[in-house]
């Protein structure tokens, strides 16, 4: 008998990715679950067009607890994990579908994930291959309670799928910049939290280490012009990240 799958995404104000994120898995999916934070776009409307169930969240806790809230509500046999700017290739969709009809082997599948960045798909930069656990067994699973970076945990066995993801992270560099005070903020926050420390000196070793990694040891140089843009724009989060981390103490101290 074939398992029934339930795919969960959290959202909002993603109306200009949902639609084909649900396209590609609307004859995949059992059910689809929506966790909407307040979107004041089309993306709610996108979702019932779907079918899908929708809720919508009061408060916003982090990226790690909103998608276990989500997780909370799907009732198929297993869970596909996608976000907004994430597409199941035709290949991907078959593959899953042939594992839903079988007893599949283990409890979580990583799959492979191709970026886009800023006018293409990157192929290096440490970006690819980048495996990422997003199909699994409903209970054998959860999300770490991260606020940003968050990582499915699996209790079980894990295996890796052929077929991938597409992953459109990037359309332009006002996207760039966005994500990259957002990701920023929290992530210091996080840190923070943990009792993580940071000086002026460290924000700049850090970021100046981020440009070296990607462009140099995870050949972002064969990306091209983007390779070189991604490397800059990962120093400048992870600079600005531990220079937030530096202030946050700094605003504790003067007990601003």
């Amino acid at each position: 008998m074939k398992k029934s799958l339930s795919v969960v995404v959290i959202t909002r104000n993603e109306e200009k990715n949902l639609r084909d994120c649900l396209e590609s898995v609307r004859h995949l999916a059992t059910e689809i679950v929506i966790l909407d934070s307040h979107s004041i776009d089309q993306t709610q409307s996108i979702a019932r067009e779907f079918g899908a169930v929708l809720k919508v969240s009061d408060d916003w806790p982090g990226f790690g607890v909103q998608k276990n809230r989500a997780l909370s509500l799907a009732t198929g046999d297993w869970v596909l994990s996608l976000d907004a700017d994430e597409r199941v290739t035709p290949e991907l969709a078959l593959e899953i579908s042939g594992l839903l009809d079988a007893e599949p082997e283990f409890e979580g599948y990583e799959i492979p994930r191709t970026s886009w960045y800023c006018g293409k798909f990157i192929e290096h930069s440490g970006w690819h291959p980048d495996h990422v656990l997003r199909f699994f067994k409903r209970g054998s699973a959860q999300f770490s309670d991260d606020l940003v970076h968050e990582r499915v945990l699996c209790h079980g066995k894990k295996g890796r799928l052929k077929s991938g993801l597409l992953h459109y992270s990037f359309r332009n560099f006002s996207q760039v910049l966005d994500k990259i005070d957002r990701y920023s903020s929290a992530s210091a926050e996080q840190l923070f939290q943990r009792g993580k420390t940071a000086s002026l000196g460290k924000a700049v070793g850090h970021g100046l280490w981020a440009f070296f990694r990607t462009y140099f040891l995870r050949a972002g140089f064969l990306d091209g012009a983007q390779g070189f843009a991604l490397a800059v724009s990962n120093a400048e989060g992870t600079y600005y990240r531990y220079l937030k981390l530096w202030l946050l103490h700094q605003e504790k101290r003067h007990g601003a």
